[in-house]
């Protein structure tokens, strides 16, 4: 089993100042020390459905907030960028089929194109679903001005520019809800290798927002990917559909202690549509 999402272009800030909101995701049961969800925001291209949706936030409930238009302001994203292992592939692409015969609904997470009517071709489905790049936050997603550009990437690559390779593990299915019961999402959850570095790296970025008078992220973060979501709150028969589904492939032996592992390789920092390298490691 395994996971996966989107590619951002590299235009221009300016061509991306639209308006957008922020809805908050929660888990399908919450947690004993609630914590953000797995990073939804700018994985949705601009002219999607969902518009733009802000990082996953605490338990609050009913909390949305909306970003009007505002001229010279651009939407900032820090990110760890996400490719699934090709032979991983195979085994998340059946997993994810499974899911999606028994819930119906379920689209890739950053478009409106709904899993059901990739099932029929296997090579496609895979292929569609986990040949992308997706991503792990590593700070809010949110506003900024123009003149804000220059300095946040500057202090970004000050704090992080001494990273060593470490290997991230996905190993945690989890299914995630927001706060108006709008959407409900299937998510991989770093809950064990990676997570002590990803938590510094945050840190990291927490320091710069400070310095700009952003906001920082939540406090005790899971990092995240966001591979499919639904309209509505399903969150009890999707739970229900991947725990059966993990039984089984225990009960058949195939199920393993982690999803998949990738190397840590950089992070990104998407300011409107123009994506810039804070860092980068050569995978070995």
């Amino acid at each position: 089993m395994e996971a996966l999402v989107a590619s951002y272009g590299d235009s221009d800030p300016e061509s991306d100042s639209e308006p957008y909101s922020e809805s908050t995701p929660q888990p399908a049961v919450p947690p004993q020390n609630p914590v953000p969800p797995p990073p939804v925001s700018l994985l949705i291209p601009p002219n999607s459905l969902f518009g733009t949706v802000d990082t996953l936030q605490p338990i609050q409930p009913n909390r949305v907030r909306s970003f009007p238009h505002v001229d010279g302001n651009y939407a900032l994203h820090v990110y760890i960028p996400v490719h699934v292992p090709q032979p991983a592939r195979k085994e998340a692409s059946q997993f994810l089929k499974k899911v999606s015969l028994k819930v119906p609904g379920l689209h890739l997470v950053d478009a409106d194109i709904p899993l059901d009517a990739l099932l029929n071709d296997g090579q496609k489905f895979e292929h569609v679903t986990l040949g992308r790049e997706f991503h792990i936050s590593l700070g809010r997603t949110i506003p900024i001005r123009v003149h804000q550009i220059d300095s946040i990437i500057t202090k970004l690559r000050q704090k992080l520019k001494h990273q060593k390779q470490y290997l991230i593990d996905f190993n945690k299915w989890e299914v995630f809800v927001n706060d108006d019961k709008a959407r409900t999402f299937l998510s991989l959850e770093v809950t064990t290798g990676g997570l002590p570095e990803i938590t510094k790296q945050i840190q990291a970025v927490n320091e710069v927002y400070r310095l700009h008078n952003l906001s920082e992220f939540y406090k005790d973060p899971r990092p995240h990917i966001s591979l499919t979501w639904a309209l509505g709150d399903v969150s009890d028969s999707l739970q229900r559909v991947v725990e059966e589904t993990m039984k089984h492939l225990n009960a058949a032996g195939s199920l393993q202690k982690r999803v998949f592992s990738v190397k840590f390789g950089g992070i990104d920092c998407k300011i409107g549509n123009k994506t810039y390298k804070i860092c980068k490691l050569q995978n070995e």
